[in-house]
């Protein structure tokens, strides 16, 4: 069997320098690094990750969970795509664990990732509340961090977006417009993103006065089909509609098609908009006014905290919150 003595011959270099090139130190210099992974392909050494993480008791990698049922929307595969990439530029291997379908499978794919020895993870829950979360981080050395989820006691473990203010923000664009009669399309009950935007759109509409009419607040999952479903419930009932407003961007152009199908036109008969600020709504005619959520900064916060904590530092402080920032394109209009 191949050893690391092997490879250290063959490269001309200490087994010291072949094992910091095996665990991504960055100590040792490119020419020597080059010669090591030459040696290991001519040799055919195959290290033993194991062994060396039962020696070390590091893995250098880092777990990610995330309940299967938000794999297949945009938000979520950018999330993900923006973890592994950070992840590789701190020279950690990405660990994806599925949350399934309950709080209960939530905890044991945090469980799965601390017995694989990752040296940090990130949570983004679904079904854990934020005291199940605030539990298991008391009870675990390996530090984690939630993301889109607020901590009352924990808040420096927590990287998250003012979804509330964001749709405020929002809310008060489409007043400024012009905008009273506003149908609301909702996301997945119990979402606590769902929820603020939800909350921020009717107390500002309130705040200025304007008395929600409950018919013009429709069900969505987040899906494109609940949005397409949603606006098809909003022209059968045969309201006074000038705007539609879905809490993503998905369910907005969900919503289009119907609007669209039915002869309308966005923006001048049906202004439009939505949340998340997602790829698709930039290319989409007409574009799509929206809220761009930083998942690139939020994303980057949460692995240089989860970072510096595994290499022995205190979990930076304060609580790393973010704010939306409106995107105003083609697809409302002024009233």
């Amino acid at each position: 069997m191949v050893t690391i003595q092997d490879v250290a011959k063959k490269a001309g270099v200490s087994k010291a320098t072949v094992s910091r090139v095996l665990n991504g130190k960055n100590v040792v210099r490119e020419d020597m690094r080059q010669r090591v992974f030459r040696a290991i392909e001519e040799t055919g050494f195959s290290p033993n990750l194991l062994a060396r993480q039962l020696a070390t008791r590091k893995t250098n990698s880092m777990g990610l969970v995330i309940t299967n049922s938000l794999y297949q929307g945009p938000f979520f595969s950018e999330m993900t795509y923006q973890a592994a990439s950070c992840s590789e530029k701190h020279q950690r291997q990405l660990i994806l664990a599925d949350g399934k379908n309950s709080a209960e499978d939530e905890r044991n794919a945090i469980g799965m990732l601390l017995a694989l020895r990752c040296e940090a993870i990130i949570v983004y829950p679904k079904f854990l509340s934020a005291e199940a979360l605030e539990t298991l981080i008391e009870q675990h050395e390996t530090p984690i961090i939630v993301i889109n989820r607020k901590l009352p006691h924990h808040q420096n473990h927590a990287v998250y977006i003012e979804h509330y203010h964001s749709s405020q923000l929002m809310t008060h664009y489409l007043l400024e417009q012009g905008h009273r009669r506003i149908a609301f399309i909702a996301g997945l009950p119990g979402s606590p993103s769902g929820e603020q935007r939800l909350a921020g759109f009717l107390d500002t509409l309130k705040a200025a006065g304007i008395e929600h009419d409950e018919a013009l607040l429709l069900e969505g999952d987040w899906t494109p089909e609940s949005g397409y479903r949603a606006a098809q419930t909003l022209l059968a009932r045969n309201l006074d509609v000038t705007c539609v407003l879905a809490a993503n961007d998905d369910m907005a152009i969900g919503a289009a098609k119907v609007f669209l199908d039915a002869g309308m036109r966005v923006p001048q008969d049906m202004s439009l908009a939505g949340f998340d600020d997602m790829l698709i709504g930039r290319y989409f005619s007409p574009a799509l006014t929206t809220v761009h959520v930083p998942i690139v900064a939020m994303i980057q916060d949460a692995i240089g905290r989860l970072v510096a904590a595994s290499q022995g530092d205190a979990m930076p402080t304060p609580p790393c919150h973010h704010q939306g920032r409106l995107v105003i394109r083609e697809s409302v209009a002024r009233r």
